[in-house]
Parts: structure tokens; sequence; C-alpha cells
């Protein structure tokens, strides 16, 4: 993502807002020389468009997500691009980022998913996983246990001798479990 300067000639600082560095963006509002964008207008201005990902280069959450605020009301960013371009989102249902970037508002990179579907298509082990493999855990010395949560359940899947076989059946149990791991459906079209 590239850093967008001020549009005053000769300014070279960062953007505020509007296409101004903080400066010039006091001055125009003090002299009322700042027109008035839709909130629309407002939130393309914040994003930059990419061959791939619709990337939002405003204000983000602590989560990394973007956030819009228009007529009042604060907007996850993606949510209020799917509102927009797409159609309201249904009670009980969130949206799933399929290209894995929080920043990003493009609607064809967004689906509709439950809060499970959601967390199924999860790419890469958590954090705190200290074999970099979802769902493999150590569980001896020179033994790996492979696991699949599932509707609040854990499932042990099995005991194997390598990392490489542990990651191998937990991922072929996501497989057969979930509906929405894509993450998961590509590598193994790559490996088969």
């Amino acid at each position: 993502m590239t850093k967008r300067n001020c549009s005053v000639h000769g300014c070279g600082r960062p953007l505020y807002g509007r296409e101004y560095c903080n400066m010039h963006y006091q001055r125009m509002r003090k002299r009322g020389l700042l027109p008035t964008l839709t909130p629309d207008e407002r939130f393309w201005a914040k994003v930059e468009k990419t061959d791939h990902c619709w990337e939002w280069t405003g204000s983000l959450v602590t989560s990394g997500y973007g956030n819009f605020r228009s007529r009042g009301r604060t907007w996850v960013a993606h949510r209020y691009a799917y509102v927009r371009m797409v159609g309201e989102i249904p009670p009980g249902m969130g949206l799933d980022h399929i290209c894995f970037n929080r920043r990003c508002v493009n609607p064809d990179h967004l689906r509709l998913a439950t809060q499970k579907q959601n967390m199924e298509n999860l790419r890469g082990a958590r954090r705190d996983n200290k074999t970099g493999v979802r769902g493999v855990f150590l569980h001896k010395p020179g033994r790996w246990r492979a696991q699949v949560a599932h509707h609040g359940r854990i499932i042990h899947v099995g005991l194997f001798d390598s990392v490489e076989d542990a990651g191998a059946a937990a991922q072929a149990k996501r497989n057969e479990l979930f509906t929405h791991n894509n993450a998961d459906r590509d590598a193994a079209c790559l490996l088969g």
C-alpha cells in the first residue's frame, strides 16, 4: 500500500483528510472551502483498488478491520461496502473474508457466513500453537496429537509420529466436517 500525500502543490505532507494534510485540511475547513461529500463519496475516497483486494486506507479498529462513521453510526468498513453494493446482512449472519485480508472491502471477496462457518475458514495455526500447524499439538516427546474443534467439542483424530502426518490427518478431518474451510480445501487441491 503506497502512502498518499497532500494534494496542495509542493506540500508533500501525509494525507489527513479529503486529499489534504492536517494543516491544509484545517485551513480549508476554517474558511468553509471544503465541499460537502456524501457518505458514499467519503467512503470510496478511503479505498485503494488493486487488481485483487480493495484496501481500506482509512482508520482501523484494534482488530485490524476498517472503521467508517456515517450519519451517526460507526460501521466496520467491509460491512458498509457489502450493504451498499450487495444488500442487507440477514440477522444472525456475518461476513467472511475469503481473501483473508481484514482491510479488504471488495464485495466479491466477502460471503455471508455464520460465526461457526467464519471460524472454519482460518488460515494457519493459532498464535499460541507451538507446532505451527493448525490442529496439531505435542502429545509427548516424539508423538503428535491431531484434533479438530467442531460444534464446541474437541474431536481427537489420532496420535502420529510426525507433525506432517498429524497435520494431514487434522486437515482431512476438517475437510470432512467443515463447509467453509477454503484454505484447507485449496491446499488439498494443490497436493492432490
